[in-house]
Order: structure tokens, then sequence, then C-alpha cells
């Protein structure tokens, strides 16, 4: 009899020790550990996130950084992701395999680099050429040509980049060949240059010079009329989101990104 009752007294402490780590596990699972249910959870929310990479010229940071914000908005999930720089910088970036999926130049040349790798490009904007001196104009700079004053020094973008081109375009029309005393790899850099007071005077684009604002001062030239960028944008071919992508585009082109760039100081498509 004895025997036997110690049999059972061990039969009921293994079952309540089995109805405790039953109760763990359940506790366990409802209190932040991993869980079927949770895991789905969370690979679902994973799964409806999607980063958009935006390479684009150094000329669209305001207002691309504008438009992304925007499109986050009327497309919860998506994350954009903005880079920019020189357009001949990032098309090299992306030949390279860098992981764009839409790409925005300052000018066509650029794009038609990018080849076959782009798909269908399209004109959102177009911008002009400006000198851009310390604000009041302390050397007294009234035309491009005054750009070759002694004691003038200028700096300009790498022919490379859009920005460069055009001055080049400028340089070819007039027949005024400007010494530099630097070349640098986007407007951005020529922007920088001058307002830190390390050159005279640059040649920015008009949006550049507008959201400069106080920072310098302005001089226009009749020769940089003649001079129009157009900027393209395209979805990345070898683009992961290319629906998400093409949206983008969408969104640069309609009324509300049309009227951002407006704004800054791009002229129409």
């Amino acid at each position: 009899m004895m025997r036997k009752q110690t049999v059972l007294a061990l039969a009921g402490v293994a079952t309540t020790a089995t109805v405790m780590v039953a109760g763990c596990s359940s506790d366990d699972t409802s209190g932040g550990g991993t869980s079927a249910s949770g895991s789905a959870a969370r690979s679902s929310r994973a799964s409806s996130s999607t980063t958009l990479n935006v390479f684009a010229a150094a000329s669209l940071k305001n207002t691309f950084t504008t438009i992304a914000g925007d499109f986050e908005k009327a497309h919860p999930g998506v994350d954009v992701k903005l880079s920019f720089d020189g357009s001949s910088t990032l098309v090299n970036q992306i030949k390279q395999g860098a992981p764009a999926d839409v790409f925005a130049s300052a000018d066509e040349k650029n794009m038609t680099k990018l080849g076959d790798q782009g798909d269908a490009p399209k004109i959102f904007a177009t911008n002009t050429l400006v000198i851009v001196t310390a604000p009041g104009n302390p050397k007294g700079i009234r035309s491009f040509a005054d750009l070759n004053k002694p004691g003038v020094t200028t700096v300009l973008c790498q022919v490379a980049q859009p920005c460069g081109n055009a001055s080049a375009e400028v340089e070819k029309d007039t027949g005024i060949d400007v010494k530099p005393v630097s070349e640098e790899a986007s407007v951005t850099a020529v922007l920088t240059k001058v307002t830190a007071g390390q050159a005279d005077a640059g040649l920015v684009y008009v949006t550049d010079a507008k959201a400069a604002g106080a920072k310098v001062a302005t001089v226009n030239d009749p020769a940089f009329a003649k001079v129009v960028n157009k900027y393209p944008i395209a979805t990345v071919k070898a683009s992961k989101s290319a629906p998400v992508a093409s949206q983008f585009e969408q969104a640069v082109l309609g009324d509300q990104g049309q009227s951002v760039l407006k704004a800054a100081g791009f002229g129409a498509p």
C-alpha cells in the first residue's frame, strides 16, 4: 500500500510540472516571445515595407527632399532613400551596380550614358545658369566676360557634369574662355566655394542661387538664356521596385511635384 501511494504521489508531481511548463510556454508566447502568429505579423509588416533608392542631381536636393516627403505620406510603407551628387558621378555608380531604382539627371547627356539600363526617360524640368558672387558683389562683376577680370577668382563645374557642360556651351557661344581656379564635381560644391569665400564667383543654376538667398549676389548674362538644361527622370530597369519607382516618377511629373519645382525656380518641361 505504501508503495502504491508513493507512485501516485510521483505521478501527481509529474502532472503538476507538465502543467507548469505548459503555462510558462503560454506566458512566453503572449508576453513577447517568438510565436507563429507574431512572426507572421512581423513578416507581413516587413514585406509591405519598400525602400526606394532615388539617385538625383545635386541641384535637385531641396525639391526632391520635399517631393519624397510628400510621396512617403501618400504611400505608407515606402521609405524613399535619396542620393544626391553630380549627374555624371551618379550614372557611373549605377552602371557599376549601385542599387538605384530611379535616376534623375540634370541633363539629357548623362541620361543617355545610362543607355538601356534606363526605362523611357521623361523631361520634368529645365534650368539655366547664373553667376553667383559674395553678397554685394564686391568685385563688380557685371557679365560673363567679367569672370576673366584681373583679380577675380572663379570656380566652375567639371565639364563631365551638366553644369560644367553648360558652362562650356556658354564659352563656345561667347568665345570667352574662362580660367577657373578649380573645377568641382557638382554645382553644390561650386556654390559652397563661393559662399565660403574661397572664390569670388561661380557658375551655378538659377535654382541654386535662389536657394542660397542672401548668402550670394547674382549676375545674369544674355548668353545664359541660350543654354537650357533639360532634366530627365527614368526608372532603372534593374530596379526590384519598378511599380513604386514608376509612381515616384509620376509624383515628380504631376501637379504637386511640378508646383514644388516651379517654386524653387525650375522651368517647365
